[in-house]
């Protein structure tokens, strides 16, 4: 099982939507197939289309943000661990505070050239539920999005900006009411009404369209973040690691698109997992716990489940990866050895926030991203003084104000 070199990760699938021949595929319903395929054929028609992706560009560039989000060296921290250099890539700067902005606008075009008034998701962290509010008001359209009862308590600012877009929040109270029971249901009302609602699903995960939807939207990131590379070194370093927290995995492959076909040994993928509370067997992480392949939300995948082939149910502290699939495209990165997978705790991404705040105010990062800055602070210390770590921090802590002062006392 190899990558191919020149061509993008979301088109190395089989004619039956697998990568490697057993991650992704699309297990719908029949009643879907022709949606489906209808969507499949208008986006890899746009795609391809100059206007289409001159208007994407347009939003990608201007709309979202000033230019790129920002490319920083986190010097105090740097210091402070000793080793190898420390950035971030700044993505919470992004209008609306996180990396979900870039799928939610190319789900409202698309939505608009099906011919369609009506956007539907699914959120966790609340951030894609907000994004997608933000570019519905922004088009003109109808936004409903589906959140389990318990991230919609504990992500309390997103809800309310939810509110002021003028979305529709549908709480789940079924299951463990956290994204893994939004995502199934906001798969349910899709079904009973595909014809006139159009489905944005938040991460690189579900039916292979929708993997490539996201995949293609987020890959923004690291075409931004290549050229912020060139201009800061002068060229690629020769030691490079590109650090990610990964939930359903949107912001990682986003930040890595641009660099797979570097030698590993030059720029290297980690990508961190919810490894839950310490003190618990309960977690997110199932690429670092080498779970075993299972079906979920319509796509085949490593999934935490018992020995009996039923989903387990997580714990995390942070929404945005408290789900208990991953992407089909880190399945397939994982297998082929091109991407290592590891998990940080509650504790530790608690820790790692504090540090972050105490010694750099130029960034405020969401739990999510804190997992990775986790590992970030872990192994720097081990590191060469030429390695360059990267962190995508790709969402803004406003989110977990309330979590964050509760577990540390202050925010």
């Amino acid at each position: 099982m190899m990558l191919k070199k020149k061509i993008p990760l979301i088109d190395q699938h089989d004619k039956h939507g697998f990568w490697g021949g057993k991650f992704g595929g699309s297990y719908i319903p029949e009643t879907l197939r022709k949606p489906i395929d209808d969507l499949t054929i208008k986006f890899e028609k746009l795609r391809k289309d100059k206007k289409f992706l001159a208007e994407r560009d347009y939003y990608y560039n201007n709309w979202v943000h000033n230019g790129p989000t920002p490319f920083i060296k986190l010097n105090n921290l740097t210091y402070h661990l000793g080793g190898a250099q420390i950035y971030a890539k700044v993505v919470s700067a992004a209008r609306g505070g996180a990396h979900k902005i870039y799928g939610a606008i190319t789900a409202a075009m698309l939505c608009k050239r099906m011919g369609k008034r009506h956007l539907i998701s699914d959120t966790g962290a609340g951030y894609n539920g907000k994004m997608f509010s933000i570019a519905a008001k922004h088009f003109g359209l109808k936004c409903t999005i589906f959140m389990g009862h318990k991230d919609y308590l504990r992500q309390k600012p997103n809800v309310d900006a939810m509110k002021k877009n003028g979305a529709e929040i549908v709480q789940v109270y079924t299951g463990s009411q956290t994204l893994v029971d939004a995502v199934s249901e906001v798969m349910r009302f899709w079904v009973a009404n595909h014809e006139k609602v159009h489905l944005g699903v938040g991460s690189t995960v579900s039916a292979n369209i929708f993997v490539k939807i996201c995949g293609w939207s987020t890959a923004q990131i690291s075409r931004e973040l290549k050229k912020q590379i060139i201009d800061e070194f002068g060229k690629i370093p020769k030691k490079v690691k590109l650090l990610n927290c990964v939930g359903g995995g949107s912001s990682a492959y986003g930040m890595w698109s641009e660099f797979m076909d570097f030698d590993k040994r030059q720029v290297s993928f980690e990508g961190v997992e919810a490894g839950g509370p310490q003190n618990s067997k309960k977690h997110a992480a199932p690429l670092s716990n080498n779970s075993k392949i299972g079906v979920l939300h319509g796509a085949a995948q490593m999934v935490c489940q018992d020995k009996f082939g039923q989903i387990s149910e997580t714990e995390s502290i942070s929404a945005g990866l408290d789900y208990p699939g991953v992407s089909p495209l880190h399945c397939f990165l994982k297998e082929t050895g091109r991407a290592n997978y590891v998990s940080q705790t509650d504790e530790d991404a608690l820790n790692a926030y504090k540090l972050i705040r105490k010694l750099e105010n130029k960034i405020n990062p969401s739990l999510e991203p804190s997992h990775a800055f986790a590992r970030a602070i872990s192994i720097a210390p081990k590191l060469s003084k030429d390695t360059v770590i990267i962190v995508n921090s790709c969402g803004d802590a406003l989110k977990d104000k309330h979590i964050i002062k509760k577990r540390l006392g202050k925010y």
